[in-house]
């Protein structure tokens, strides 16, 4: 089947490297910017006080190691090695022993750029797994940072009064660390809830997805362009099979049911009524919902298969025929066995004539005849439930025929039996299937006309001009039936037959629905009968 589906799958590591290694490189980036933008300003001979104002040369050859740094951190970030916490420590103190040096040779603290500390503390903060080890960069930092300050005072390069400044900016580098890591642990703790929930999710959208393609019933959801966005399976082989790759308009689809939805969008009071999508399923009643409140916002369309709404309905009407049964047997076999009984009493008589014992006769022909419209009820109503299985319709045939040839004479030659190809297999209940074919390879054996050295009923089994659903074809070279007594062959205690109970076909096409097959009445133009058996699709699985 076309399946219009688009799934994608991302492995849990995977996410999990793309969260700790991107912000990493994210940082890199920062540090090629900011050393980039240091030797750009000292080649131009920019003036960005107090940029480089108390050392040019330290300033200078800070920024180009700096940007060298920042050089070799690259494939060392694509190739992941060495590991990630080792490259965070790593990086860090480079920003941080290259900041502090870049600050010293641009005047100390007051110039300012101790304050790119605070970047470099939050980064690094967001990155490691700990609070304490995000308060020991900063601790790092303020210390590295009160040593340049220390060191300058010895110099009596700066003012006394940078120890202050010092002081502040440690204390803010701290209160940096604390708060992003905060921030850092919490989108973390976000993002593992929101990774659950997206797994939930997937799963359940794996789930629906799974339940609506095994429904039974058929499944179409169209947008406001009426162009195709999901079908299930049944609803893909209701309609014939169709190309869905490019989602398809319903008109390409099926032209009779896109008049459908536009008769129900007109006029949505209406009932719908049965339409045939295809030979195989030729009464198959949609029902249409909107997508939302706002109508352009597409449709769903359910399709239902009359016929397996006949089969539930069928059960129900067979377990009251069941409990309807019990009573009959109880209430009519008992009186009927005892007027058998009498009447073979009767005929044993030495003292009846020739027209008493025709009487008799009658009473026990009757008799019989009552007594196998019952057998045939009871049986009708025992099946209130098959249990279907898949098997090859051909080897299930030679064995039937075997079984059935045993108790007719006349041998193998009686029922030729015809079936390609070999492979084709049903889903059907074993013991229905022989009862069918047993009622109705009778039937074809008590109609049928003889001919020397030509088979009585022959057997014919293929698959449909779709290429969907088996059949199987039991004909006969009888009389045929003319067209007037063919609409009533089905129907219960319908016979022609003085001697029959009227209930083989119906009890045969009773146990076809039950399995979700078809029986039909096919003339043959040059004389006899054919029934043909309709099997369910086996891809389908039946409810």
């Amino acid at each position: 089947m076309d399946p219009m589906q688009n799934k994608t799958a991302t492995h849990p590591g995977r996410q999990n490297t793309e969260y700790t290694w991107k912000p990493l490189g994210f940082l890199n980036i920062y540090r090629l910017l900011i050393s980039s933008f240091f030797l750009v300003i000292l080649f131009l001979d920019l003036q960005f006080n107090p940029l480089a104002s108390y050392n040019p040369t330290l300033f200078f050859y800070s920024a180009l190691f700096y940007f060298v740094c920042a050089v070799l951190f690259i494939p060392m970030l694509q190739m992941q090695k060495p590991g990630f916490s080792t490259q965070v420590y790593a990086h860090i103190s480079v920003d941080i022993i290259i900041t502090v040096l870049l600050m010293h040779a641009s005047g100390g603290v007051g110039s300012g750029l101790g304050t790119l500390l605070v970047i470099i503390i939050a980064g690094g903060s967001i990155l490691v797994k700990g609070k304490r080890q995000a308060l020991m960069l900063a601790s790092i930092a303020s210390l590295t940072m009160l040593t340049e300050v220390i060191y300058g005072n010895l110099e009596n390069s700066f003012n006394n009064e940078t120890y202050t400044q010092a002081g502040i900016l440690g204390l803010t580098l701290f209160l940096t660390a604390i708060v992003a890591f905060a921030f850092a642990s919490r989108i973390r703790e976000t993002e593992a809830l929101a990774k659950r929930r997206g797994v939930d999710l997937a799963n359940m959208a794996q789930l629906t997805e799974h339940i609506i393609q095994r429904m039974q019933t058929g499944i179409v959801v169209i947008d406001n362009k009426e162009q195709v966005r999901l079908i299930n399976e049944s609803a893909w082989y209701m309609l014939g099979m169709p190309s869905t790759e490019s989602a398809p308009g319903l008109e390409q689809i099926s032209q009779q049911l896109a008049e459908v939805l536009l008769h129900w969008k007109r006029q949505p009071e209406i009932p719908v009524q049965g339409i045939a999508l295809s030979n195989e399923y030729h009464h198959v009643i949609p029902r249409f919902a909107h997508l939302g409140q706002d109508e352009a916002a597409g449709s769903l369309i359910f399709l239902e298969d009359a016929a397996a709404m006949a089969q539930q309905a069928q059960q129900l009407q067979l377990a009251s025929l069941g409990r309807l049964t019990a009573s009959i047997a109880h209430e009519i076999r008992n009186p009927l066995g005892a007027i058998s009984h009498a009447g073979q009493l009767l005929a044993e008589s030495p003292n009846m004539d020739k027209h008493d014992q025709r009487l008799t006769q009658i009473i026990s022909d009757q008799s019989q005849r009552m007594n196998t419209i019952i057998e045939s009820i009871m049986q009708l109503g025992r099946r209130d439930s098959s249990k279907p299985e898949i098997f090859n319709l051909k080897e299930f045939t030679e064995k039937f025929l075997h079984d059935f040839l045993l108790g007719h004479s006349g041998g193998e030659g009686l029922i030729l039996m015809d079936i390609h190809p070999e492979d084709i297999e049903v889903r059907f209940d074993r013991t229905h299937l022989h009862q069918i074919l047993t009622n109705l390879c009778e039937n074809g054996l008590r109609h049928t006309a003889d001919y020397p050295g030509f088979p009585k009923v022959e057997i014919r089994g293929g698959k449909s001009e779709e290429q969907i659903r088996p059949f199987l074809e039991i004909l006969d070279h009888g009389s045929g039936i003319d067209p007037e007594t063919a609409t009533h062959i089905f129907e219960p205690f319908f016979t022609t037959s003085n001697t029959g109970s009227g209930l083989g076909l119906y009890i045969s096409r009773e146990l076809a629905v039950c399995n979700q097959a078809n029986i039909e009445y096919i003339p043959v133009a040059t004389g006899g009968s054919c029934f043909r058996i309709s099997f369910q699709d086996p891809r389908r699985q039946m409810s």
